[in-house]
Parts: C-alpha cells; structure tokens; sequence
C-alpha cells in the first residue's frame, strides 16, 4: 500500500484554499460563525423508514431527457434497465468505459492547464477580451468601466453552449463571472481605500457574458465571434427583472424601487443550468458579502456581516449598505434566467425558485413535460431543494412557445430535502462503511410553498420564497456538507449532487456525521446519487446513496462505488460536476486537499466500471476548475482565479498562465481536444 497523500490541514482557511480565495469569492466564510443553528435532526438520528434504498433504486425507471433549444423528448424504459450498456472494449491508448479511455493525468503542481496524452489545447476566452461593438483591446494599465462592460469578464464559472440555427460551425458560449480579485486586477490596489474607478471596474466585470464561438472543422478549437449580435454583456449595474410569487412583495422595494420588481445587476454568479426550452440559468451564491452593516436576524441567516465589507462598495452606492437599504440585500440570492438568443431581453430572477446561496440550478422534464428544477445551498450544514412547476414545456421554436416557457419557472411548488439513513447505527463519524455496505437511505421532499400558499406554519408564501432558509430550518430538512452543483443524469434519469467538504462536521456544538454526510471534518466531500420514487421527477420521495466518498484511495475513509480503490485517481472536494455523451458523470474540483492543483474528472456510472474515476486534467497554480461542458469532440473548464496564492498581487503574480512571464494573470475559458481529431475518450 502506498503511503497516504499530503494533507492541506495546516491552513486554516478550509480544503486546498488560500486566505485570499477566502477573501474575495465568499467574503471569508469558514471564519464566520454556521449561519444555520437550528435544531433540526440530522439523518442519522432517524431510524430508516420501512421502504428501504434498494427497493426503490431497483423500482426506479429508467428515463432519458434529450433536450434541444427547439423542444425535448422524454422516454421511459423498463425499471432497473441500464440505460447504456457497459462497454468495456480497450480501444486507443488506454482502457476504460467509452468516454473515458484515455490515460489519467498524475497529481501535480504544474503552472498550467495539463492534459492527456494525445491531447491538445486551447484558450476560447480570456478576461478582457472585446466582445461588444467599440469595446477597446484589453490593457491591463488602462482599464475602465465602459471598456470592461463590453469585455469578457472576470472570474468565468459556469458555461453553457448553445446551437445557432443558420451558423454554420457556430454556438453561442453562455459564461458566469463570480467575482473579481482587485488585488490581482490592479497595480497599487488599496483594499483600505479603492477609488471609484476600480469599484466601477469591478461592477462591470461581474455578471454574464454571451458570445458566439466558431468551431475550427480540423479540430475542437473555439475562436470568439467579435461584435456578432447575440454578443452581450450583463453587469452589476444592468436591469434584471424580478418575477413569480414574491415579485412586488414588501419585503423586496426599495428607495430606489417602490414596486419591488426592479433590480440593478446580479451578483457573484457560480454554477447554473441549461433549460430544455434554451434558456441558461444562473445561481446568485455568496451575495451576502457584498452588503455592509447587517442587524437583523434574517441577515445573520445569510451570512451578512455588521461591518463594512471587503470591497467598500457601500462607499459609492449605499444599496450595498444595510443600514441605508435594508431590502436590497434581498434581491440577490436567487436563479436568474436568462435567454441567450434575445439580446433585447430582460433577464429574470425567479423567486418561485427560493432565495439562498444557489450553487446551481439543473431542470429535467417530467413525463408530461413539467420542468423539475434541482438546486443545492452552498453553506455549511444548509440545504438541498427541487423545484416542480405547474406548467408544461411548449414543445418547438415559435414565439407562442417561447413566450410560454418563460412563465415556465414561475408558477409551482418549491420543496426542501429530508433524509434518512438505513443504518444509523452503523456510523461512527470516521467515513466507515456499515455493515449493508452501503451509505443509503430514503427520502421525502417538504414542501415549502405553492404560488401563494405557504406550507410553513408560521412563514407567509412571501417570507418563504425570501427566506427560504428559515423555512428549511422550521420544517426541519436535513443539514448537508455544502450541497453545490447538481446534475440530473440525461440517460438514467438519477440525480447527482456535489457535496464539496465540512470542516466543521462533528466539532463541538455541531452536528455530527449522519450517513448522508459520513465522515467528521470532512475535508474531502462526497457525491450523492439520488433515484427519485418510480423515477418521477414530481414524485415526494426518493431513495438515495453516496455514489463517491472523495480523498485518497489509499484511505479507508473514501468509496468509489464499490470500484476498486487501487485502480482510480485521487479526487478531493468535488464542485461542479456534467455528464458526458455517454452517462459518464465528470466532476471539477475545488480546494483540492490532496497537495495536487485543482482538476476535471471522469467517472462511469453504469456497467461493470462504475465508479472507476480518471483525471483529465488540471488548472494553474491558484486556480480552480469550473464549469465543465463535455462535448463529443471537445472539453470545455473555465480557469477561474489563476495565481489566486496568499501574497500575490498584480505587481508580484503567482502564476504566468495563460501568456507567460511579464503578462497579467487572466482567468479564461479553455477548450481541450484530441490530437488526432476524434471524439473524447474513444
């Protein structure tokens, strides 16, 4: 047996992350105290209930949702039918299961992106980059806020891609931009004192970007498309629409908006969704650190400090001060809408969906064509929710349809997770499989409000949508480590949920370990396979298992599905996760504890591999893998935070990627393909 890998455990600041990554994307949160203290039961306290994991995985059936702009088609197949059949043919360089035949990068520390043999490489988009009619050639010494507005932004995280009818080779590149890194942006930043220009800078660099991408026919480049007319540019200063039950409310006007229905901007944007109808969706996630001076208990419930906050925007528009507006925080923490093929259009926040720290928001289709949407609350010992509409999708391209489908997230019923394990018994907190060999359980879905009805004695409809955590809190959902991106499977129909890690799982006066959430100071998260009841997607149960307990392999703490151990790679605090054309799950990384740089992974779901997980690739020092799009002849990361190193700043950079010495760190969009031209892992 080999020697366990290098743990991170001396920073302080959680997983493989530096102070300043603490800093500037989630305003130090691990420093603060759970915002969650409520006294809810944890899944391991309950004893399993009489319909067990097994039979409801095996009653599952299988679905298949093949989603397109124009419609979608669902169909059913037989319960307990694998929806691809395990193909474990060597072919090419290496074996694996199909989409993953390719030899696993090693752990590494490497300054760059680093992949496969046979692989090649590129950068699509970096920060900076023109993409608006007018918008000047980035220069790093003469940045300003109009010119940043028609530039690629900051801090790329999710990315979506979508066909353009009539262009021939071309899609349309959808990117979030989480948040900006002043210190690494600006020569001579003073985090004590920065000027207006450098605020407005910041503002325009976050939001979402829209640009249309040509593919080179040779091989799986991407080149951006300048000045097309999708191209577009939404910052924290642009006008989103607030729609759906809580649109209007009291609780959400402000000096600047009497009516409630009006917000300017959207604010640290992480992982999303693409929606059957063609639309892309976008989590609003740390917000809370945005706004200064926060008294009242719901801002403690969210995370919002008393002080002033680490950007100072509060000293150049007081909406960013609690104390002058005390409403507007609640305009952010939302899923925001936004349709990429009408650049005339208003994006929207959907308050049907719930206001927290949303990761991410991923919908399926029920057999009758109602969209489900799944979303995970990126917050210590928070929560895990689905969205069921009233509405079914219009299926086509026309502008009834379109029209329709964008009242689709308006209108429904939101729940918030429970589960129980069939082995309470069983878990000691060390990560220890229990005896059935199995973390599992089941499952039931709360609901929480229905249009204007509130389910949540005590909560108003209103109250529920803007403080939905309150309601997971009196209901009594269950605790989670850090529930971050979710992805249906588009084959099988399970659901898979990214649990990033929970240092403070089982410290004194936290909750311990329950079998959903098996280990104490877990540094390593875990994935959850979830198989919703008869595999309906609206059903109000599910049964449930953990798919991969991350860390090293070498560590009896860790399970790969029941794959052996010795033959996968590490993988440590799993973030985002997609699936590939063939039901393969690939998973990013982020705070790797395993003394390696972040990374994308692989791993079959299905078959005889299940569970074997292979690297792909890794980022630059600092930096952290996002937004993953597995393509037939292409793998798309955003590169987020290079050179994001404890000292660093733009004078003394921590990295050289992408342009090499002497040339400003710049996150980036990049695309990796096949040498020889052919498809991914074949």
């Amino acid at each position: 047996m080999r020697k366990l890998l290098p743990l991170l455990s001396t920073n302080p600041h959680g997983g493989g992350r530096s102070a300043l990554t603490c800093r500037y994307r989630c305003g130090d949160a691990c420093f603060h105290e759970v915002p969650n203290t409520s006294d809810n039961e944890y899944a391991g306290d309950v004893i399993a209930g009489a319909l067990s994991r097994r039979s409801m995985m095996r009653a599952a059936a299988v679905v298949t949702v093949a989603a397109t702009a124009g419609g979608a088609v669902v169909a059913q197949a037989a319960a307990g039918q694998e929806a691809v059949a395990a193909t474990p043919r060597t072919a090419g360089r290496a074996a694996g299961a199909r989409g993953l035949r390719f030899t696993p990068v090693a752990p590494n520390t490497d300054d760059k992106v680093t992949v496969p043999e046979g692989y090649a490489q590129s950068v699509v988009i970096r920060w900076g980059e023109p993409i608006l009619r007018g918008a000047p050639a980035f220069d790093a010494d003469k940045q300003t806020a109009k010119a940043q507005a028609g530039q690629f932004g900051y801090n790329n995280d999710f990315l979506s891609l979508l066909p353009l009818r009539g262009e021939h080779g071309r899609q349309v590149l959808v990117a979030n931009h989480e948040y900006t890194d002043e210190v690494l942006m600006f020569k001579g930043y003073d985090p004590e004192n920065p000027t207006r220009e450098q605020v407005e800078i910041a503002w325009a660099a976050h939001g979402l970007s829209v640009v249309v991408v040509q593919e080179q026919h040779r091989d799986g480049r991407l080149t951006p498309v300048t000045r097309h007319p999708l191209n577009r540019r939404l910052t924290a200063t642009s006008e989103f629409r607030l729609t759906g039950p809580a649109a209007g409310s009291a609780l959400l006007r402000t000096s600047a908006d009497p009516t409630g229905r009006t917000v300017l901007g959207t604010l640290n944007n992480c992982a999303g969704g693409t929606t059957p109808w063609g639309t892309t969706l976008h989590g609003e996630e740390n917000f809370n650190q945005y706004f200064a001076n926060g008294s009242s208990a719901t801002d403690k419930r969210y995370g919002i400090g008393t002080g002033a906050t680490e950007r100072k925007w509060e000293r150049f528009d007081k909406r960013f001060d609690a104390k002058q507006e005390p409403n507007e925080s609640h305009r952010f923490g939302w899923v925001v809408e936004l349709d990429p093929y009408d650049p005339d259009s208003t994006p929207r926040k959907r308050t049907a969906l719930g206001r927290f720290k949303h990761e991410a928001a991923q919908p399926r289709l029920t057999a009758d064509g109602r969209p489900v949407v799944y979303m995970g609350d990126d917050e210590r010992f928070d929560y895990f929710y689905k969205f069921v509409s009233s509405k079914r999708m219009m299926k086509g391209s026309s502008r009834k349809a379109r029209e329709h489908n964008l009242t689709l997230l308006d209108e429904g019923t939101l729940y918030v997770a429970k589960l129980t394990g069939d082995s309470p018994q069983d878990i000691d907190g060390t990560g220890k499989l229990p005896n059935d060999g199995e973390f599992d359980g089941s499952g039931h879905w709360i609901p929480l409000a229905t249009g204007d009805v509130s389910h949540v004695p005590g909560m108003t409809a209103e109250e529920v949508y803007v403080f939905t955590r309150l309601a997971g809190d009196k209901v009594g959902a269950t605790k989670m480590d850090r529930p971050e991106d979710v992805e249906p499977s588009p084959r099988t129909g399970r659901v898979y949920v990214a649990l990033t890690n929970n240092s403070n799982r089982g410290k004194p006066g936290q909750p311990g370990a329950d079998e959903a959430n098996p280990r104490n100071l877990n540094k390593h998260g875990q994935i959850l396979e979830l198989a919703e009841h008869w595999d309906d997607p609206a059903s109000d149960g599910f049964a449930w298992r953990l798919f991969l307990v991350a860390g090293d392999p070498d560590d009896p703490a860790t399970y790969y599905a029941g794959y052996p151990k010795e033959k996968v790679s590490p993988i440590s605090c799993p973030d985002n996760v997609a699936f590939d054309p063939y039901g393969n799950l690939w998973i990013s990384t982020d705070g790797n504890q395993l003394g390696s740089h972040d990374g994308l992974f692989g791993v079959a779901t299905h078959g005889e591999r299940r569970g074997e997980l292979k690297q792909f690739l890794t980022v630059p020092t600092g930096a952290e893998t996002c937004g993953p799009i597995i393509q037939q002849r292409r793998v798309l990361v955003a590169v987020q935070h290079p050179g994001e190193v404890d000292g660093a700043t733009a004078e003394k950079p921590a990295s050289q990627w992408p342009d090499g010495p002497g040339r400003v760190v710049r996150p980036s969009v990049v695309a990796v393909y096949r040498k020889d031209g052919r498809d991914i892992g074949v």
